[in-house]
């Protein structure tokens, strides 16, 4: 179930996926990588119009942790944080509950609401 490594490769060499949790609901994402990048792994397409800075500065990416074991929970920004099989993730920062939103949308075809119910309106008011 691993992948080689590719030149070029937003992720950093890995043999398998491990487990996370985030938010109560079970992921699989590959091990020896940041957390930030775990986040990209499930929802590239929104984690990379975020307004990350990858370096610890801009503290978009804050997380509440409960490391495997029960460890406390603790602050940390996942740019930083190395994923670990059983990670629990309780809390993201607003950027990063935007950016992986769709992680925790309904499935569509269990949902009773009609599509787009959750969207904004459109600016124009129409």
């Amino acid at each position: 179930m691993g992948q080689d490594y590719v030149a070029g490769s937003l992720f950093r060499p890995y043999q398998k996926l491990v487990e996370i949790t985030i938010r109560g609901k079970r992921f699989s994402v590959p091990e020896n990588n940041m957390l930030l990048r775990a986040f990209q792994y499930l929802c590239s397409e929104t984690i990379s119009y975020g307004r990350y800075c990858w370096n610890e500065e801009c503290q978009y990416c804050r997380v509440s942790v409960t490391r495997a074991g029960g460890q406390k929970v603790q602050q940390a920004l996942s740019c930083k944080l190395m994923v670990e099989e059983g990670m629990e993730i309780n809390e993201l920062s607003a950027e990063l509950a935007y950016n992986l939103l769709r992680l925790f949308r309904p499935d569509p075809s269990d949902s009773s609401e009609p599509a787009g119910a959750d969207e904004a309106p459109p600016a124009d008011g129409s």
